[in-house]
């Protein structure tokens, strides 16, 4: 008798890199919610967010800053939790559970272009922050010679990592993010040391940035900001909620991932940037030819850049070596998450719109290639921006969703065979939603364009799906 190969075949190879991204995950492949938490907590605790945490504590003062975490921490695990059951019931990613709950089969290409925009924007953002705390590491001045040398080793590290799917992200995840908490822990530790600050002085910190207002004001803007990767995050967790076992393991991969990003990324970021913002001032003043390659007038002003332009130099500064080698575990882990689920948008995108699958490695390349373009257009000059329109468009996107299956369907599976090809009333809610959320937000009337973003889809599906654009009004089901 002969006995099987340990070698993988060539068809157990590509179903490994293909993973499932346009078909429903087996019930034999199914995780734990622990287990999933490390792809949802990981994706996370990055640079980006870290600087985010600082940031709003800056804005609306420590602890408005982590109230306001907290708010945003229960509403984006709700969230993350109600998308995740929709996507657990139908074993498939977040844009292809859009195709059977709130869009249709082409309509979903809608899902694909919001979560692309999303997940895209954080591997560029990301990308860029390692770029500017590598030159600062080796006191290399931004050029193009630079660019290309560091940006495209990233790209190929990142293409790599991606291509094996979900199997090898969840070892490398879990082992980074307990890499990653140990070692910003300490960090917080080293720079209240450094600074001398008392971690009770540095949590009674007030307001201090200038332009936002009186604290109530303050509190509404911080709240929009952080809404920005919670509506990201809730979509996140539809496609790793794909793979649980039950919608228990799906509100702990979900409410997990929250607390992770809202509260626990916010407090540290907070530590590391108010008690490490003398000691970064301090460098810079000792190492002159370091500070030149800062943009900024004076020391406080190149910090104050620095928080959401250049946060892993906080960690080379506090920890030299060590803490450069945490600002790529900090990264590595999100920019293989990343990646991986940009490629499933992307396979989803190209799927719904001429009936063909690309390939999931291929749309990795695309994924990848189409974040340094966003890098190249300056996403990290535009960050604050960028997350007050996330959290608009994600919260419509997971809303649609919800609206079908819960309002709708009222928790009913939806046929496969019955599959729209477009569901008008889905993208035209989806539509009006982030166009009335987003101009509100940009008029100034309100800073929570994501709630009324949400809410809007939540009243207008389920009206239209009713009324004038019913299923067979529609005549939109695919053969």
């Amino acid at each position: 008798m002969t006995e099987p190969s340990a070698v993988p075949s060539q068809r157990d190879v590509r179903s490994l890199m293909e993973d499932h991204a346009l078909t429903p995950v087996p019930a034999s492949e199914r995780r734990s919610g622990w287990g999933l938490m490390t792809n949802t907590a990981g994706i996370a605790s990055t640079l980006v967010q870290l600087a985010i945490g600082g940031g709003v504590t800056l804005i609306a003062g420590v602890w408005y800053g982590i109230l306001a975490g907290v708010v945003v921490a229960v509403f984006g695990g709700v969230l993350g939790w109600l998308v995740g059951h929709v996507a657990y019931k139908s074993g498939t990613s977040s844009t292809v559970t859009a195709r059977f709950y709130g869009l249709g089969r082409r309509g979903s290409a809608l899902a694909s272009v919001i979560f692309a925009f999303m997940i895209l924007g954080f591997l560029a953002l990301e990308n860029a922050l390692l770029y500017h705390g590598t030159l600062f590491m080796l006191g290399w001045h931004p050029n193009l010679g630079n660019a290309l040398l560091i940006y495209g080793v990233l790209t190929l590290v990142w293409i790599a990592l991606t291509t094996f799917g979900l199997k090898v992200v969840q070892r490398t995840s879990t082992i980074l993010l307990i890499s990653f908490v140990v070692l910003t822990v300490g960090i917080a530790v080293m720079a209240l040391t450094r600074s001398g600050a008392s971690l009770s002085g540095v949590l009674s910190g007030g307001p201090v940035a200038p332009g936002y207002g009186g604290q109530g004001e303050r509190f509404m803007v911080v709240l929009s900001i952080l809404a920005g990767s919670a509506g990201a995050l809730a979509l996140n967790d539809a496609d790793f909620a794909r793979y649980a076992r039950s919608s228990r393991d799906v509100g702990i991969l979900a409410i997990g991932g929250a607390i992770m990003v809202d509260v626990f990324v916010v407090i540290l970021g907070t530590i590391i940037i108010h008690a490490g913002f003398g000691a970064v001032g301090d460098y810079l003043t000792a190492h002159p030819h370091i500070a030149a390659t800062q943009a900024g007038n004076s020391v406080a002003e190149k910090v104050t850049w620095m928080v959401n332009h250049n946060s892993g130099a906080f960690f080379v500064v506090l920890a030299g070596l060590t803490g450069f080698l945490l600002m790529y575990v900090a990264q590595a882990k999100a920019q293989v998450l990343n990646s991986y689920s940009g490629s499933l948008a992307l396979s989803n995108l190209v799927d719904s719109l001429t009936g063909r699958n690309p390939g999931r490695v291929a749309m990795v390349v695309v994924g990848n290639v189409i974040g340094l373009l966003m890098v190249a257009g300056d996403i990290l000059g535009l960050v604050i921006s960028y997350l007050g329109v996330l959290g608009v468009v994600t919260t419509s996107l997971a809303g649609v969703i919800i609206a079908d299956f819960f309002i709708v369907r009222r928790g009913r599976v939806a046929d496969a065979d019955r599959l729209e090809t477009v569901n008008w009333a889905g993208v035209a809610s989806v539509l009006v939603a982030t166009t009335t959320g987003g101009v509100l937000q940009a008029t100034g009337v309100t800073s929570l364009g994501f709630l009324v973003s949400l809410i809007t889809v939540l009243v207008a599906y389920p009206a239209l799906r009713s009324t004038v654009l019913r299923p067979g009004d529609s005549r939109a089901l695919a053969r």
